[in-house]
């Protein structure tokens, strides 16, 4: 080969090379204006987190943010991203309508929740929103409140044998299983029963629990990020395979549930399904009031657009929901004062009485709503969410381009001394209305904030409300643990390592 073809050949090869080296210097030059960790060629700032169990990763993270004041940078390989953790810096982005397409990582949902209301953007995301809104309408939520009525019964009874045996008990599982429950009724209106059943032998449950899990191995192994990779990978197969049973099981009951719509507008009537007793009406799940609205409204959403938005109201709609249930009884275990005022409080709502709590009870629950909120303050159920800027902005003195990922500590953000004196200390009474009035907006997150709040917040709330305020009914509750004893692990959703160890004692 003549001299001229190789040197030709080389720039060839070599000019997209330089081309993305040139890039990446150009990036660099924008991005090191921020603080943050000394990045590396490659692996960027992942050096920080590799080979580390998740609890370390989480203190890691964790101290890095506070190690900043309010905005840093990393580099996660060559892709840099914005860190934020000053309730100033996140106003700015999430409470425009303009920033709310969701970061990169939620793409790794993308095949278990296509373009759901968590992962759409732009018009969809929109038109979805708009669409599914009315679904958690004040007397859409009082019908729900009877299915958490029935499984905190359920939980309660569970629970019993553990209770007086001088032994701790791991409360996590049996919360677990009354959120499952929970979820699978309101949001397609089957039972699964998954607190009096073997949960290894419900292929459903199952597989929510195992495709949840290997999300997070996906999230920890940067060699996986690359769709084509993962595709390939063990854990790639193992996804289809667990996919392949959600999505048919979706399938199957949206069939079911249209069919039996069609049926009560022939005869003009809802009766009952799934073993509920003759002549008694149907109790609407999300699925019902879906494909109703649909109708109504004559917006065209095809079965696949209906199997995403069921799918991910059981994706956002369990794992928090027992995080958040299971925090608060760690927390009032470990502060027996405010646990016996929440114990006079419930009394004072039902005395003696075993009747199930309504919406009205509910409501009247001030102190355990306030207990519930600093506990989420303590430990939000997403520690960590983000978003894609879509154009540039000035944060802090820097300017951030568009099309940056900008992630949003909001375990840190909950932790600002500005707005929460003495962070570190479970007071509830910080959510009493005179200590919410002057503080910042967005100093105060679990549910996100903006246009693209969460929207379930209300029936999340409600869940919890009722499944602690029935085992607070019955049970005094004690930790074995201390709060320096209990590890965290952010997996996606802030879990407590090897769940919540509590001894119960019968207040009846």
């Amino acid at each position: 080969m003549e001299p001229l073809t190789t040197a030709l050949v080389l720039l060839v090869l070599v000019a997209p090379v330089l081309q993305w080296l040139v890039g990446r210097y150009r990036l660099s030059q924008i991005y090191d204006k921020i603080p943050g960790p000394r990045a590396y060629p490659f692996i960027g700032t992942l050096y920080l987190i590799l080979g580390k169990t998740p609890e370390e990763i989480f203190q890691v993270i964790t101290e890095r943010t506070r190690r900043y004041d309010g905005i840093h940078r990393i580099w996660v390989g060559m892709t840099p991203e914005v860190r934020l953790s000053k309730a100033e810096y996140v106003e700015k982005v999430i409470s425009s309508s303009k920033h709310i397409e969701k970061a990169n990582l939620y793409r790794f949902l993308g095949d278990w929740l296509g373009e759901g209301l968590l992962t759409a953007k732009g018009e969809r995301w929109f038109q979805h929103r708009k669409l599914i809104t009315p679904t958690f309408h004040f007397t859409m939520l009082d019908g729900f409140c009877e299915v958490f009525a029935e499984n905190a019964s359920i939980l309660v009874n569970q629970l019993r044998p553990h209770a007086g045996t001088g032994k701790p008990v791991n409360i996590y599982p049996f919360i677990t299983t009354a959120a499952l429950d929970i979820i699978c009724e309101t949001a397609m209106g089957v039972k699964v029963h998954a607190q009096t059943s073997d949960v290894e032998e419900n292929a459903y449950v199952n597989a929510v629990y195992r495709l949840s899990a290997l999300f997070m191995d996906r999230l920890v192994r940067p060699w996986l990020h690359p769709d084509w990779v993962f595709k390939r990978s063990a854990l790639g197969r193992k996804q289809h395979e667990l996919l392949q049973i959600l999505h048919g099981y979706t399938r199957k009951v949206i069939q079911e549930r249209k069919s039996a719509l069609r049926a009560s507008e022939t005869d003009g009537s809802a009766r009952a399904t799934d073993g509920d007793s003759v002549g008694r009406r149907k109790r609407l799940a999300f699925l019902d009031l879906l494909l109703q609205s649909s109708t109504e409204t004559d917006t065209t959403l095809t079965d696949e657009d209906v199997r995403e938005e069921v799918d991910t109201f059981m994706f956002e709609g369990h794992d928090t929901t027992t995080a958040g249930m299971s925090w608060a009884l760690f927390l009032l275990a470990l502060h027996p004062e405010i646990q016996e005022q929440v114990h006079q409080e419930i009394d004072s709502i039902f005395g003696d009485s075993d009747r199930p709590a309504t919406m009205h009870d509910l409501n009247e629950m001030k102190l355990l709503e306030r207990c519930l909120k600093e506990t989420l303050r303590l430990y939000p159920s997403v520690a960590f969410f983000g978003r894609t800027l879509s154009e540039d902005i000035e944060l802090g003195g820097y300017n951030v381009p568009a099309r940056t990922i900008i992630g949003i500590h909001s375990y840190n953000v909950h932790r600002d001394e500005r707005f929460f004196p003495d962070a570190e200390t479970f007071d509830p009474d910080r959510f009493l209305p005179e200590n919410c009035e002057h503080r910042h907006p967005y100093a105060y997150i679990p549910f996100s904030a903006g246009p693209r709040n969460c929207i379930g917040q209300r029936f999340a709330m409600l869940e919890e409300k009722s499944l602690v305020s029935s085992v607070l009914r019955h049970y005094r509750i004690r930790s074995e643990r201390t709060r320096e004893q209990q590890l965290m692990v952010n997996e996606l959703i802030t879990r407590p390592k090897d769940g919540v160890l509590l001894y119960l004692e019968a207040r009846r």
